[in-house]
């Protein structure tokens, strides 16, 4: 298990027309996309169809959320049924579903026991320093204020994504980065790849394209195929 890079990840979130069938639809056209182009290609479904999309497809899947079984609660997901569940990475924290450091740091070893990648989210550099404490796999450079947005960072500030993957591979070179928030275009993700990251991804830009194959297509051509130097 685990999450190759380089990889564009589509977050399905909880947008309307991602759910039962309709996500296992989404989720073959991004197979039937990366199959063509050879670039590789990840799904955060929505929980409820992990296991649909996991054994119905051969993409990498991500958990949008996980808790360790022991501190898990009514209605929460654990990192034990997602990994049963058959998924390869999970979001342990996100500027949308945020944990305590030191919660991260249980989930990171928890994932680590599951063979889960674990995925941990930083607004800044500062916060990004304190998260490698607790050794993520990976680790997403994300601004609440740029998600479902067309102003991210990838547009306004690259030097900001170069700082942070200059940062992260100084003090964790096993660490793999990832940047989100703002992603729409093709343009976009070759910016982004062309900061260092390992991985960047989208969420409204994909769900709400007019044409969902055309846009995957189009942004197939901007990820880095897996023998590709960068």
């Amino acid at each position: 298990m685990g999450l190759a890079d380089p990889v564009f990840l589509v977050n399905y979130k909880t947008y309307a027309g991602t759910a039962g069938d309709d996500a296992l639809a989404f989720a073959k056209t991004i197979e039937r996309v990366s199959d063509a182009t050879g670039s590789r290609f990840a799904v955060a479904p929505q929980l409820p169809d992990l296991r649909l999309v996991a054994d119905r497809t051969s993409l990498p899947i991500v958990a949008q959320a996980g808790v360790p079984r022991a501190e898990g609660g009514m209605g929460d997901v654990t990192l034990e049924a997602v990994a049963a569940a058959g998924a390869d990475a999970v979001f342990v924290s996100h500027p949308e579903h945020e944990a305590a450091l030191t919660a991260v740091e249980r989930a990171v070893d928890r994932c680590a026991q599951l063979g889960l990648a674990s995925i941990v989210a930083v607004e800044s550099l500062s916060t990004a320093r304190m998260a490698l404490a607790a050794d993520p796999d990976w680790l997403l450079f994300e601004r609440s204020a740029d998600i479902a947005t067309e102003e991210g960072m990838i547009r306004t500030h690259p030097e900001r994504i170069e700082a942070f993957v200059e940062a992260v591979a100084d003090e964790s070179p096993e660490t793999r980065t990832f940047v989100g928030g703002g992603v729409r275009t093709a343009t976009d993700v070759a910016r982004a790849f062309d900061c260092g990251v390992d991985a960047t991804g989208a969420a409204s830009a994909a769900v709400e394209a007019e044409d969902r194959e055309a846009w995957l297509r189009s942004i197939a051509t901007a990820v880095p195929t897996a023998d590709a130097s960068r």
